[in-house]
């Protein structure tokens, strides 16, 4: 099992809590938290924007990412948004056993 940490953001609260509740409950995450607002500067579409998003932290494995990035494609507002995949290389052995557990394999 490969765990991995999943970010993107979302532009409301509304939104992120409709990702995080689906994610957790298709078993496509473990556990995801939604982190306080932040302002995100960033090129879009040939101009500058500035948006508040709130972000959100996912955890899951390499071997559930295809099937939870696919659902995310589906419920993100955004027509472009950010998904990112990092490796977890370390971590307490109790909580990786316990992210296994917790995501569809």
């Amino acid at each position: 099992m490969t765990p991995l940490l999943i970010l993107t953001n979302c532009p409301d609260e509304a939104s992120a809590n409709t990702i995080a509740l689906a994610l957790v409950e298709e078993g496509l995450a473990a556990c995801v938290n939604l982190l306080a607002r932040v302002q995100s500067i960033y090129r879009w579409q040939g101009a500058i924007e500035s948006s508040s998003e709130i972000p959100l932290l996912i955890k899951s494995t390499a071997a559930t990412y295809p099937a939870l990035e696919k659902r995310l494609l589906e419920l993100h507002p955004y027509e472009l948004p950010e998904i990112i995949a990092l490796p977890i290389t370390h971590a307490l052995p109790a909580y990786l056993n316990w992210l296994a557990e917790h995501t569809v394999q």
